[in-house]
C-alpha cells in the first residue's frame, strides 16, 4: 500500500478495529499509539498531535506539541493480535514539528528515522542510489522477566546450532510463521552458543525499511513468545555472566542503478576501492560511533574478550574475532558483496545505529581513507605489543568511555543533529550515574552482570 486511500480501503474491507501507531523514542523504544478505526482516516490527513515532553529525549515541556504522521507503505496487520474480533494493524510514523503560522510543518530534529533519512539523501548526493542491510538479531528467551536468580529463568542448556527440543525451537518456528505474514522475511534462525539463546538472520532490504521491520520484529518476538508460550523475549545484551552475550552482526552494502559498488572482481577479496574506504571509516570512526551501537551500560559487559564479540578495530575475511568481516564470495553472487559489522547489540535505537554506520562510511569514501591489511590472526590472544604492531586500536570499554567520545565527535554530531547527539549524551551519562552509584565501581573491572541491569534493563529490552 502506497496511499492513504489504499490503507483506508483495507481496514474497511478487513474488519480492522484499532490501528497501533509507532515511532521510536531517543533510545530506539517504540512509542505506541493505538486508534479506532473509527478516527484513523482524519489521522491520515492531518497527523495525530502528542505531548512530546512526555517521550524519552524529544522535547522539553515549554515545546511539547509534536505531530505524527503515519506512513502509508509501512501499513502491517498484526498476525499475533485478535483474528476475528476487533483484529490489529500497525503503521509507523514520522514526526513533525506543528505549523501554527502556515508556514508549513517541518521534520522534527528528534525523529530518528529522520536522521537516517538524513544520511541516505548524503548518501545520494555522493551517486550512490541504495543502502542495503541485513541483520542476525540475538535474543535470550526466558521463564519470565521478574526479579530472582537470571539461571533459574533459563529455558534451556542448549548450544549453537543444536538440535534439541526446548521450548526456543516453537519460538522460533511462531516468531518466523507470523512476521512473515506481516512482510518481514526471516532466512534462518537456530539456538546460539549460550543457554537459551536464539538467533534469527533476516533478508537484506534498504536500510529505512529494514531498521522499521527489525523495530516490528522485536516487539513481534516479545509478544508472541508471550501469548503463545507464555515465554519472556529480551534483546539485553548480555544477561547472563560468564555466557555469551547477544549480538547484531549488521550486513551493509551501497549500490548504484542496481550494481553493487562494494564488488570487485579483480580483487583479492571481491572488494571494490569504494568498499575499502567504507570499511577504513567504520574502523576509525566505531569508538566515536559505539554508544550508539552499543548504547546501553551492559552492552560493554558483552564487548569482552572470549565471548566472540569483538573489542579490538580490524577487518578480515574468516577472522570472527575482528569489527568487521567480509563474508566468503560466491561465484555469480556479486550482488551478495557485503560486509558484516560485529560489534553492534540488538537493543539499540535501529534506524540511528544505520544512520552512524552509513556516515561514518560515506565520511571514508569522501575523504578517501587508506584501508589496513586485514588480520586472519585470533587477536584475544595476542599481547598488546602484536596490537600495536599491527596498528589495531580498541572499541571503548565502558559507556563512560564511550560517551565521552562520541561527544567529541564532530562526526557523531553532524549526522545525529545538534537536538540527538546531546540528548544521548545526556540520557547516557544519567544511566551511567545511576549504574556506578548502585555498583560502586566494585562490579565494573569483572564485568559482572549486575542485580542493577537486570532490574532495570532485562524487563525493557
Amino acid at each position: 500500500m502506497e496511499t492513504k486511500e489504499e490503507v483506508f480501503d483495507y481496514i474497511k474491507k478487513n474488519d480492522i478495529t484499532f490501528i497501533n501507531l509507532w515511532f521510536p523514542d531517543i533510545l530506539g523504544q517504540l512509542v505506541r499509539f493505538s486508534c479506532h478505526k473509527d478516527v484513523i482516516e482524519d489521522i491520515l490527513e492531518e497527523g495525530l498531535g502528542f505531548d512530546g515532553s512526555s517521550t524519552e529525549g524529544f522535547v522539553r515541556i515549554e515545546e511539547s506539541d509534536l505531530l505524527a504522521k503515519p506512513i502509508p507503505s509501512t501499513f502491517i496487520e498484526l498476525p499475533y493480535r485478535p483474528q476475528e474480533d476487533n483484529k490489529v494493524a500497525a503503521m509507523f510514523c514520522e514526526i513533525y514539528n506543528p505549523d501554527p503560522t502556515g508556514a508549513g510543518e517541518t521534520r522534527f530534529e528528534g525523529d530518528s528515522l529522520f536522521v537516517l533519512e538524513r544520511q541516505l539523501e548524503r548518501m545520494r548526493s555522493m551517486g550512490f542510489d541504495t543502502f542495503n542491510v541485513g541483520a542476525e538479531l540475538e535474543f535470550f528467551l526466558f521463564k519470565d522477566n521478574k526479579p530472582g536468580e537470571i539461571r533459574d529463568k533459563l529455558t534451556d542448556q542448549g548450544g549453537y546450532c543444536t538440535v534439541t527440543d526446548d521450548e526456543g525451537v516453537y519460538v522460533r518456528r511462531d516468531i518466523i510463521l507470523d512476521i512473515k505474514k506481516m512482510g518481514i522475511e526471516a532466512e534462518i534462525s537456530h539456538h546460539e552458543v549460550a543457554p537459551s539463546q536464539s538467533e534469527i538472520d533476516f533478508k537484506y532490504k534498504d536500510a529505512l525499511s529494514f531498521a522499521m521491520s527489525a523495530m516490528a520484529y522485536r516487539r513481534a518476538a516479545k509478544e508472541i513468545a508471550k501469548k503463545k508460550h507464555n515465554q519472556f523475549v529480551s534483546f539485553m545484551p548480555k544477561p547472563l555472566y560468564g555466557e555469551n552475550g547477544s549480538g547484531m552482526h549488521v550486513h551493509q552494502s551501497l549500490f548504484t542503478e542496481g550494481r553493487n559498488a562494494f564488488y570487485n572482481p579483480e580483487d583479492e577479496f571481491h572488494l571494490s576501492e569504494t568498499a575499502k574506504h567504507y570499511i577504513a571509516g567504520i574502523l576509525k570512526h566505531a569508538p566515536e560511533f559505539a554508544a550508539v551501537t552499543n548504547q546501553w551500560v551492559n552492552s560493554y559487559q558483552r564487548l569482552v574478550p572470549g565471548y566472540e564479540a569483538p573489542t579490538e578495530l580490524s577487518w578480515a575475511r574468516k577472522n570472527r574475532s575482528t569489527a568487521v568481516r567480509i563474508p566468503m564470495y560466491k561465484p555469480g553472487k556479486e550482488k551478495a558483496t557485503r560486509i558484516e559489522v560485529r560489534f553492534p547489540d540488538p537493543a539499540c535505537n535501529l534506524p540511528l545505529a544505520f544512520a552512524v554506520m552509513l556516515g561514518a562510511g560515506l565520511e571514508g569514501i569522501e575523504k578517501q581513507y587508506e584501508l589496513s591489511e586485514p588480520v586472519e590472526e585470533n587477536i584475544y590472544s595476542m599481547n598488546q605489543s602484536r596490537r600495536d604492531e599491527l596498528g589495531i586500536k580498541s572499541l571503548p570499554s565502558s559507556l563512560e568511555e564511550a560517551t565521552d567520545l562520541m561527544e567529541k565527535s564532530d562526526l557523531v554530531r553532524k549526522v545525529l543533529g545538534e537536538h540527538i547527539h546531546s540528548g544521548l549524551v545526556a540520557n547516557q551519562r544519567e544511566e551511567w550515574n545511576e549504574y556506578f552509584r548502585e555498583v560502586r565501581g566494585k562490579d565494573r573491572e569483572d564485568h559482572l552482570v549486575t542485580k542493577y541491569e537486570l532490574e532495570k534493563l532485562l524487563p525493557i529490552l
